[in-house]
């Protein structure tokens, strides 16, 4: 419930502070007094958008601060409470409640608090979600629109339409995913054909070329080595032939050549036949110089056997180089790029299915769809055709004690048949049905003001006084047993009077066992059920108008009831009219 607001600079009203009480609060007041700041100060607490224009003139900002208790709060309510204080790391006050606060700028900026902390607006919509019902003058025009219509039938219906409503949602959006996917599929048939006689074109080069990792880096190091061929041979055998003795392949060898070898065996001989220590000592190093050259002759003799002999080896290379480099140029920068590109391919191709069998398994899943959705829509037309019955005898009901017993209310609901480019239709019972996110039905109220009178959309048959009852019977019925609720009615009572009034403010009374009801009013008769009376006082000043909220006493409220009765408040006939009209309300509410 809404526990205290406290108001500064905002619209007339320069500061102003107020606590509120379980039961019916009524805050009255003369015309232009500031009565709408406070129901605008409970949207901006709401998270509405911010008006530089409700600012006080000559201050600088307007300030809203408002404190909620969810003690007598549902469990459901509180724990989306709690979970919202978590989020958001705001903490709850000393006494256990909660203080909102909003700040509008004159540039039009403003900022949101909630539980000492620096919120988004969209935070405070949260929290007053589930505890704070605004119901302005304008919410009676909303009243006539299908929508909202549709809206209070499905909470009449409570769960039974809700889990149905859940469910058509689910299927629908399966239905809706299968059929834009099947949509997509025949649109782009034809790109998807030809993206897979790419990828399988590319493919077939790659495997026919069948390149293997890094086989592009050895054919370079190869090709720069056979280009080299003749020089490599000539440098190797003249560098064993200088080692071991004889000529090079290719040269003149009738002469016998001395290598070093044999020039290093001979000088070992000669040392290790002296009998000079020194000299002597010599013969290790120089058999570790034998070794050593007798290996790198060893490694030369490899080396030449192993260059190629056949004169077309290097024409091989530039062969596959130049088939490699066709891979490259298409695919990659390089072979394990061209690799990597036909592994991604393969797996693209594994995805992609443009045959006849895979569109009609997938036209047969849409049609499976369509078909569960059709069901769940008729199970939810069928509840709520239910429902609208109960619904529009129990309004009926309520507005038989609003002065109204003459009127009836008929909620109807209708299919809503598919337009010529309707984007979803769908087939129920045999009709091209619009299938919208809340279903395949129109909901409609339809008033009939007197008895003989043809029922017509309240749109067209109601006044603005009867729709503002039909609004306020409504509540009553959607009210239900929840008491945690805090419901603010701005002047729901205009365009009535006489015995409506009254019995507006009877239903008030009762609507107020289950939940605290705020109400913004001008007539006495609806004034006096009140368990708490507000009164918004206006004094002119020097520096213009300024207003104020206070409780009234029960004097009081005999002085400002005799006002509201077309302004009486100073004769003893006005006093005692209003002491009259107290008696009858206590009366009433005690029934």
């Amino acid at each position: 419930m809404l526990a205290e607001i406290r108001i500064d600079g905002l619209g007339v009203i320069s500061k102003a502070a107020a606590q509120f009480h379980e039961g019916l609060t009524v805050l009255t007041g003369e015309t232009g007094a500031g009565k709408t700041m406070v129901v605008t100060s409970l949207h901006l607490l709401s998270g509405a958008r911010a008006d530089a224009g409700r600012v006080r003139l000559g201050a600088d900002r307007a300030v809203v601060e408002g404190r909620f208790s969810t003690a007598n709060a549902s469990a459901r309510v509180a724990s989306e409470v709690d979970r919202l204080l978590e989020s958001t790391g705001a903490e709850r006050d000393e006494d256990g409640t909660i203080i909102a606060l909003r700040t509008v700028g004159t540039d039009g900026r403003s900022r949101a608090h909630l539980g000492g902390r620096s919120v988004p607006a969209g935070a405070l919509s949260e929290l007053t979600g589930p505890l704070l019902t605004v119901h302005g003058q304008n919410d009676q025009l909303r009243l006539q629109r299908p929508d909202q219509q549709r809206q209070a039938l499905d909470e009449f219906g409570g769960a039974p339409i809700g889990s149905l409503l859940d469910k058509y949602r689910s299927l629908r959006a399966e239905w809706i995913e299968a059929r834009d996917e099947l949509a997509e599929r025949t649109r782009s048939s034809r790109e998807l054909a030809q993206e897979v006689d790419r990828l399988e074109f590319g493919l077939n080069e790659i495997d026919a070329v069948a390149p293997q990792p890094g086989e592009d880096l050895a054919i370079v190091a190869d090709v720069r080595r056979l280009s080299d061929l003749d020089s490599l041979r000539s440098a190797a055998a003249e560098a064993q032939a200088a080692l071991l003795g004889g000529a090079a392949d290719g040269a003149d060898d009738s002469s016998d050549g001395v290598g070093a070898l044999d020039l290093l065996g001979d000088a070992r001989a000669r040392i290790e036949s002296s009998d000079d220590p020194t000299l002597t000592a010599l013969g290790p190093r120089l058999a570790e110089a034998i070794a050593v050259v007798t290996d790198v002759s060893s490694d030369l003799t490899g080396y030449l056997a192993d260059l190629p002999s056949d004169p077309g080896a290097l024409d091989t290379l530039l062969n596959r180089q130049a088939e490699l480099k066709t891979l490259t140029r298409k695919y990659a920068a390089d072979v394990d790029g061209v690799l990597a590109w036909a592994e991604q391919a393969r797996e693209r191709l594994s995805k992609i299915d443009v045959s006849a069998e895979a569109l009609a398994a997938l036209a047969a899943r849409v049609d499976d769809c369509a078909a569960a959705v059709a069901v769940a829509a008729g199970a939810l037309s069928q509840a709520r055709t239910k429902y609208a019955v109960k619904l529009g005898k129990a309004v009926t009901t309520e507005l038989g004690g609003l002065a109204m017993g003459k009127a009836r209310l008929e909620v109807t609901v209708q299919p809503l048949v598919a337009g010529a480019q309707d984007s979803a239709p769908l087939t129920v019972d045999g009709r091209e049905l619009h299938a919208g996110s809340a279903g395949v039905d129109e909901v409609e109220f339809r008033l009939a003001a007197h008895s003989g009178a043809q029922a017509l959309p309240i749109s067209k048959s109601a006044s603005g006084g009867e729709l503002s009852r039909v609004m306020l019977a409504l509540e009553v019925v959607l009210a239900g047993a929840e008491s945690s609720a805090t419901m603010v009615f701005d002047e729901v009572d205009a365009g009535v009077g006489g015995r409506a009034a009254v019995e507006i403010g009877r239903r008030l009374a009762r609507l107020a066992r289950t939940h605290q009801v705020i109400v913004v009013t001008h007539l006495p008769q609806v004034a006096a059920f009140a368990d708490t009376h507000l009164v918004v006082d206006k004094v002119d000043g020097r520096k213009g108008a300024d207003s104020g909220v206070r409780t009234l006493t029960d004097d009081e409220r005999v002085v400002e009831l005799a006002r509201m009765l077309a302004g009486l408040d100073n004769t003893q006939t006005g006093r005692a009219h209003a002491e009259e009209l107290l008696a009858t309300a206590k009366a009433a509410r005690s029934e």
